[in-house]
């Protein structure tokens, strides 16, 4: 799922090829997005595009011989003459009449030659990495042993860089070349991205994109840019692989009053691997070019005496959602005055909303997370580690829309429940942090599942490190870390290879709340009472099956449904429920009888408290709910979901709660006997923790 989408989009017909390109945003200043290198997708702009097009009209498009755009075979027709030609045809097909053009890499080399031989269509131009005609060769691209087919076939480094080795192995090389562009610490998501971008494309066209035509007189280019009176911004990290940083100062000397932002031991696509502080330079530029206003003022609500809370609850589930509406009533029981507004997606708006809590306007900008998690799942399988990966964009989008608010609305306290894109860009750009930060999580460290071989281990260990290093850099950046439950919940686990265990890093890194429901089991009264204000019969057995806010539980109730005739044959007088939740309509479900569909329900743990079984997915809210109401349940882990099958089992097995099925085991019969089994039966749970809001409350009320 992209975090933004197109609010136009077309073609235009140049020289042989069909160019394909998107609008993005409202009339007004256009920003131009060029491509690069006909190496590497449009969609290399993902991390810029939702936040630029929230305050400018963007365009974008895959250059000839890339991503949409077809894939003429004529050798001519790649050269940086067609590159400008396309450029200018792409804006007239668009209305636009001038711009700010911003290119990295190939493509800062088409924003100058742009704004040289055509400033009446430039406004200013930004180059990230970028490259130019007087190119500066890079040091260290020494070749010791060149490729031979037959005497070094397989060269190491820059040796790679042969048309001929292209033809015999193109994906090493892609894999080495993207290696080298994404050559920060940490940046394996942006490496496999280029790498697929790569390997769509082919080593005969790359090899023609190469030519040393170069259209233009270079002095008269040169002539040009000292007299233009553009501004430019150029880009550029320190330990650039690919382009020089000399480059940069060698362009930013010939054109007057030209800008340059170092980026200190960045590589050569700082967009990708910094993504916020890159948004903010271009931003900033684009408004002094354009003298459009910096903060949007319709976000910004007068501050008061009182203690200000902007609250982010996650919206991968509704549990977040309840126990952080404790944590709150909590907080102002502390706090009375305390004004907490809520930056929150769907499902957790429909909680927020009847709780008659208050959102903040600007959740209406957040890129939905939930959509994208179901776009990731399959038959109840969901590689959740794979699909955190695959929402950078969202993520990115989502951070830049939560910066905003916070500059604007001069809050006190931030409360961060797993807003994993907070905690992670605060921590590569602690400068953006404007007030108090709480952190609250009730699971730490990434783990790999088994099915997903070594190259997920490998990964797995790269994000934990890198969470462990921002925690080292700058610990003081969390003003409180809090873990929601005991330290007896978290996994024996090592973060990875050489790594700390992961309960002993938590234990000092965080305070504990205990587990945090967001009720009282006993405050429901006794149960047959309870059964009674929600309609239950006392001669029926009530089972409910739930999976949740989202939409990833819909093969789950498809196996459950298909068992409830052979339910209603095992066990007398059943009730079953399937509680479809916010986001699948019941009606796309199979109509079975002695089945009855619920869509959304507020208070469904009143009905899990009162009911005689439950059969739901793996996540940790609902298991503890019940697990709080002493209620049999099966629970279902989706395949691949490393939370689900660990940190959550792990914590279900110290309350002795709950009876696991894998998926792969719930034919009808078995589930049928499972439930005969279950239903109704003593339990033996441990206790769950009834405090926990008010000792987070504590830990939060502090930073006030």
């Amino acid at each position: 799922m992209r975090a933004a989408e197109p609010t136009s989009s077309g073609t235009v017909e140049r020289a042989g090829a069909t160019i394909r390109y998107d609008v993005y945003g409202a009339a007004g200043p256009t920003i131009l997005l060029l491509p690069t290198w006909e190496f590497v997708h449009e969609r290399a702009w993902k991390m810029q595009l939702p936040y630029l097009a929230r305050h400018f009209r963007v365009v974008s498009y895959d250059a000839a011989g890339t991503g949409r755009s077809t894939r003429p075979l004529v050798p001519e027709r790649y050269s940086f003459g067609n590159r400008m030609a396309d450029a200018l045809a792409v804006m007239d097909a668009t209305a636009t009449d001038t711009a700010v053009v911003v290119g990295f890499s190939m493509g800062g080399e088409t924003a100058v030659n742009l704004a040289a031989m055509h400033p009446d269509r430039v406004r200013g131009l930004v180059s990230i990495g970028g490259s130019h005609p007087w190119r500066i060769e890079h040091t260290g691209r020494e070749v010791d042993v060149p490729y031979d087919p037959v005497a070094n076939p397989r060269p190491t480094g820059w040796a790679k860089f042969d048309h001929d080795y292209w033809k015999a192995d193109w994906p090493d090389f892609v894999q080495f070349f993207m290696s080298e562009v994404a050559s920060d610490p940490h940046s394996t998501k942006a490496i496999d991205d280029l790498v697929e971008w790569g390997l769509d494309q082919r080593p005969d066209v790359l090899a023609w994109t190469l030519t040393d035509t170069y259209e233009y007189d270079k002095e008269e280019v040169g002539r040009r840019l000292a007299a233009l009176d553009r501004p430019a911004l150029f880009i550029h990290g320190t330990d650039d692989h690919i382009t020089s940083f000399e480059n940069a100062e060698f362009i930013q000397r010939m054109i007057p009053g030209a800008e340059l932002l170092a980026l200190d031991a960045a590589g050569h696509v700082p967009q990708v691997r910094y993504p916020v502080r890159v948004n903010h330079a271009i931003r900033d530029f684009a408004d002094r070019v354009f003298r459009t206003r910096r903060l949007d003022e319709t976000w910004w609500v007068a501050p008061g005496r009182e203690p200000r809370v902007l609250y982010l609850s996650s919206p991968i589930g509704l549990g977040h959602a309840r126990r952080d509406l404790a944590i709150a009533q909590e907080l102002r029981a502390l706090h009375p005055s305390a004004h907490i507004d809520w930056l929150a997606q769907d499902p957790v708006t429909r909680m927020l909303d009847a709780a008659g809590e208050r959102l903040h306007p600007a959740s209406r900008a957040l890129a939905s997370e939930s959509s994208h998690i179901e776009d990731e799942s399959g038959d109840h399988d969901l590689a959740v580690f794979q699909a955190l990966r695959d929402m950078d964009e969202i993520l990115v989008s989502n951070f830049m829309v939560f910066d905003e608010v916070a500059a604007t609305g001069q809050y006190d306290l931030v409360i961060a429940d797993e807003a994993w894109e907070v905690d992670h860009f605060l921590f590569e750009n602690p400068q953006l942090k404007r007030g108090a930060l709480a952190w609250m999580t009730d699971f730490v460290g990434y783990l790999p599942m088994p099915s997903r071989g070594e190259r997920e281990a490998r990964l797995t260990a790269d994000y934990n490190l890198e969470m462990i290093e921002h925690v080292d850099r700058y610990g003081r950046l969390r003003d409180a870390a809090v873990f929601v439950g005991s330290a007896d919940d978290i996994v024996p686990d090592a973060f990875g290879p050489g790594m700390p265990r992961i309960r002993d890093w938590t234990e000092e890194h965080f305070d504990f709340s205990g587990y945090i429901t967001g009720f009282d089991p006993t405050a429901l009264g006794e149960k047959a009472e309870l059964r009674e204000r929600l309609g239950y019969r006392p001669d029926e057995r009530v089972c409910i099956a739930a999976v949740g806010g989202s939409g990833v539980g819909m093969s789950l109730l498809r196996r459950i449904v298909a068992a409830a005739p052979a339910a209603h044959r095992a066990i007398d007088s059943l009730r079953m429920i399937v509680v479809t939740g916010p986001r699948i309509d019941p009606a796309a479900l199979p109509q079975v009888p002695g089945v009855e569909y619920r869509a959304y329900v507020p208070d469904l743990h009143h009905h899990l408290a009162a009911c005689d079984l439950a059969i739901v997915q793996g996540g940790l809210t609902t298991t503890m709910e019940l697990t709080a109401a002493k209620v049999p349940f099966i629970y279902v882990p989706l395949q691949q979901h490393f939370e689900q099958r660990f940190h959550v089992r792990a914590r279900l097995d110290r309350y002795r709660a709950g009876r696991f099925i894998e998926y792969d085991d719930l034919e009808p019969d078995v589930l049928a006997a499972a439930m005969a089994d279950e239903i109704g039966r003593d339990v033996d749970y441990r206790d769950v923790e009834t405090d926990g809001a008010a000792r987070a409350a504590a830990l939060l009320a502090r930073l006030l």
